[in-house]
């Protein structure tokens, strides 16, 4: 496909942009490894959770969505939708717990919170394992979609794709640290917002769909519109909406959707001015995420059923192209016109880069500082540790560009990523708020989950995905509670100064009370209510899931189910306000 001479300056002018964004704050970034890891932690709410939603706006996202879309209609989403539960624990629960404990990175976490040399090689293997191995394969997989991209409107071959890529990001996100990372999420937000509805738009009414109205009456389409699985149908209501509701939210590690923050998320918070702006940012991530992006890619994935109904179809069109269902969103993109498809290829772009800078600065913070200056220089100065990191971004994009080649799917690739966390979430979630968690306790999560996704990669059982998540689940969250309590507990003296510096609430820390009192250790008073901040996280469930269903209707033409929902959005939100106003 021809790019017009107006779509090339539009893609040239945003990169542009953000390498002088990049630039301006090279030099102050690169002043310590706070500034470059965590923008000197005086971030606004507003800028890190729309940089927040900008890095989870990934240009795989789409891809992946129309993925769901055509195999399982609207309803699949809820593999992804049922996230926001563990978003909104997020929110009124540990925002202001990883605000508290100051570290410099979620893994520091390990030996504030752990004693020993245990608590030591958990952080260490950690950085290697999530900043190395589970970083790379989040990234490969966003590169997998601009070579599915690169492949459909520039005819370029799949190495072409991530080479170009890879020495575009490298060079904007190694040299502005977080901050120029935060800066530019901003702008690359507003452009990818605006080029998916707008895209969405223009194709939905191009001759071939005819309209919102035929779209939705259209025989490929009609039975893909539901919100909910078909009721009717045990395997798909148990694999696209019980198990994601009982089981996937709380007990798998995902970036983006960690049990109890982490990762990039955690680095956010950590950069906020102070508490409020942490919980701040990660309300407005996750309104933004659910409930106002998803619709416009549902729209386009949708109207590709009426283009092409069957992956053959988009295999004769495209004969070079790496096959998937995800490739009808960038199929669908060639009917753009001049201008509007150069917007919307440099909103993609932009998604890419904002994904590929933040796992950039966030792995190799766990590179820099948990292993780097932790094992192998603790003296090492801030220039020096800076310098690692940039190197890190460099070694890291590599590496996932290489894998990038290997891989064929998104959504495959998202279910291998769950089955890599399978049955570690609890342990997230439970960690500040019961005292006889350890780092064995971690140490055995990871080593099992891996080992079981392992296990039903390399064999066959004829187990359906579902199937594999909760056998990992199950097998994982038993090992690690049964070596919680056959191991020793964390020491006392490394106890109290996490409890003193997080304050978490919470009956499970009362037997530790009890220890602190025999042996005269003084703990501070908690404050926090947990029955206000538990109906908060509840109330927010409801205001988004209602938001984005009430867009749906709208869509839908189905304005009192529409008004219905927005009212209850609207009475969540307020009440929302009034808990608050009680703390």
């Amino acid at each position: 496909m021809q790019l017009a001479t107006l779509d090339w300056i539009l893609i040239i002018s945003f990169f542009t942009i953000f390498l002088i964004i990049g630039l301006l704050v090279a030099k102050r970034s690169g002043k310590d490894s706070k500034e470059f890891f965590l923008s000197g932690r005086n971030m606004p709410w507003w800028l890190l959770g729309i940089s927040m939603v900008a890095t989870t706006f990934s240009a795989d996202t789409p891809n992946l969505v129309t993925d769901i879309v055509r195999q399982n209609g609207v309803s699949g989403n809820w593999v992804w939708w049922t996230f926001l539960i563990t978003g909104m624990l997020t929110v009124f629960v540990y925002a202001k717990l990883w605000r508290r404990s100051k570290v410099l990175t979620d893994l520091q976490f390990y030996e504030l919170r752990y004693s020993g040399k245990e608590a030591a090689f958990l952080r260490g293997f950690r950085a290697l394992y999530l900043g190395v191995f589970f970083n790379v394969m989040i990234m490969a997989s966003v590169c997998l979609a601009a070579i599915k991209i690169g492949g459909i409107l520039f005819d370029l071959s799949a190495i072409e794709s991530v080479l170009y890529a890879s020495v575009i990001t490298v060079i904007y996100s190694s040299i502005g640290g977080l901050r120029g990372v935060i800066f530019t999420d901003f702008l690359q937000f507003i452009v990818a917002m605006i080029g998916s509805i707008w895209a969405a738009y223009y194709i939905v009414n191009i001759p071939e769909i005819g309209g919102l109205d035929k779209l939705l009456t259209h025989e490929n389409v009609v039975g893909k519109l539901n919100f909910l699985p078909d009721f009717s149908d045990t395997n798909s209501l148990l694999v696209l909406l019980i198990i994601p509701i009982a089981v996937q939210w709380w007990s798998v590690w995902y970036p983006g959707a960690e049990p109890g923050g982490g990762g990039y998320i955690a680095q956010r918070m950590l950069s906020a001015k102070d508490e409020k702006n942490a919980i701040g940012a990660t309300l407005l991530f996750n309104i933004a995420h659910y409930a106002l992006r998803p619709w416009p890619w549902i729209l386009i994935a949708l109207a590709s059923l009426v283009l092409y109904p069957e992956l053959s179809d988009i295999s004769r069109e495209f004969p070079n192209a790496v096959l998937g269902h995800d490739l009808g969103y960038p199929a669908m993109l060639t009917n753009l016109p001049a201008g509007l498809l150069g917007l919307v290829l440099a909103s993609l772009i932009a998604a890419f880069m904002s994904t590929i800078s933040t796992h950039l600065n966030w792995g190799s913070s766990y590179i820099a500082l948990d292993f780097y200056k932790r094992f192998l220089k603790p003296d090492a100065s801030e220039k020096r540790i800076v310098a690692v990191g940039r190197l890190s971004t460099v070694v890291l994009m590599i590496l996932a560009a290489a894998l990038a080649l290997l891989l064929s799917s998104a959504l495959s690739t998202f279910a291998i990523l769950l089955q890599i966390g399978a049955g570690t979430g609890l342990i997230f979630i439970l960690r500040w708020f019961w005292w006889r968690i350890n780092a064995y306790s971690e140490i055995t999560g990871m080593i099992v989950s891996f080992a079981v996704a392992l296990f039903f990669e390399f064999t066959d059982y004829g187990l359906e995905d579902y199937q594999k998540l909760v056998y990992g689940v199950a097998i994982t969250t038993v090992s690690w509670i049964l070596v919680t309590f056959i191991t020793r507990p964390t020491d006392s003296k490394t106890l109290a100064n996490f409890y003193n510096a997080v304050t978490p609430y919470g009956n499970g820390w009362k037997p530790f009370k009890a220890v602190a009192k025999k042996e005269n250790i003084a703990l501070k008073t908690t404050h926090d209510n947990f029955t206000i901040d538990l109906a908060s996280m509840l109330l927010g469930i409801v205001f988004v899931y209602t938001s984005l269903f009430a867009t749906g209707y709208v869509i839908y033409g189905n304005l009192v189910g529409a008004i219905v929902l927005i009212t209850i959005a609207v009475v969540s939100a307020i009440t929302i306000f009034i808990l608050w106003k009680k703390k």
